[in-house]
């Protein structure tokens, strides 16, 4: 007896005429089930009722077998959708390694810098020498800081720069004070001038140069015997110029000669012949 038998359905595909699948949620409206198409399911002619009916029914059974399953696998592809994130944690723990890598860079690009730093203290040859220069004067000719600079920077001295110069006086290590004593002393004892005469030669811009505070210091604190020095002078006027006393009294105690006191000069004219 020949006879038509509908096809399986596709593995996955549903059912029309199946219970709802396995695996929907509880209280889910089941799904409407589809309109049977004439052609898919039509037979032919002349086939036993029986037969169909029992063919029909083995049929349904293969296909809610196949539903089953498949609502199954469906039902296990569902539950294991969520492990996708789980295999993403890795990479989500491994950014704070990263963030502390990068705090890490910048005490690493810093070293160089301070490495290629130039090193300090180093001047010109010129400076140098300038200073050197300057060390002499003050040590060996007590010289003032303006004297000083003045003589380096000469045409007739030793013809540094400005700059040079500056550098050397304002790096010079110098008791001002005790060179414009030092200097005072020299002027009372190879030329024996006046304590005046001293002060206003430590402070002329023609002399010395010193301040006016370092050359009340030198007079202030120099050990002299002014009496002696106006006769010592006195004396040289004597036998160089051949001076008469009183022209010698006038020298001594002028304020544009020797600038000595009055008592000095006094004391000079009077143990003139002794």
């Amino acid at each position: 007896m020949n006879s038509t038998l509908p096809p399986s359905p596709e593995p996955g595909a549903p059912d029309p005429s199946s219970a709802p699948q396995f695996g929907m949620p509880a209280g889910a409206p089941a799904p409407a089930p589809q309109k049977k198409k004439r052609g898919k399911w039509f037979i032919a002619g002349g086939c036993g009722c029986l037969a169909i009916i029992a063919l029909a029914i083995a049929g349904c059974s293969a296909i809610v077998a196949t539903s089953s399953g498949d609502g199954e696998d469906s039902s296990t592809t569902t539950e294991a959708a969520p492990v996708a994130p789980e295999e993403e944690a890795p990479a989500e723990e491994a950014a704070p390694e990263e963030a502390a890598i990068d705090e890490e860079v910048p005490a690493e690009e810093e070293a160089p810098a301070e490495e290629d730093a130039p090193a300090e203290g180093d001047v010109p040859a010129e400076y140098t020498s300038a200073l050197n220069s300057a060390e002499s004067y003050s040590e060996m000719l007590h010289m003032s800081k303006q004297g000083i600079f003045d003589q380096l920077t000469s045409e007739y001295g030793d013809q540094f720069s400005e700059e040079a110069a500056q550098y050397a006086v304002d790096n010079l290590e110098a008791d001002w004070n005790d060179n414009a004593l030092k200097s005072a002393e020299s002027y009372s004892e190879t030329l024996h001038m006046s304590k005046q005469g001293i002060y206003d030669q430590l402070t002329s811009e023609y002399g010395e140069q010193f301040t006016e505070e370092q050359a009340q210091y030198a007079i202030d604190t120099i050990v002299a015997d002014w009496n002696q020095n106006a006769l010592e002078s006195a004396k040289s006027y004597r036998d160089t110029m051949d001076m008469s006393p009183e022209a010698i009294r006038d020298q001594l105690s002028s304020e544009y000669g020797d600038q000595f006191t009055q008592e000095e000069a006094d004391y000079a004219v009077e143990n003139l012949d002794g």
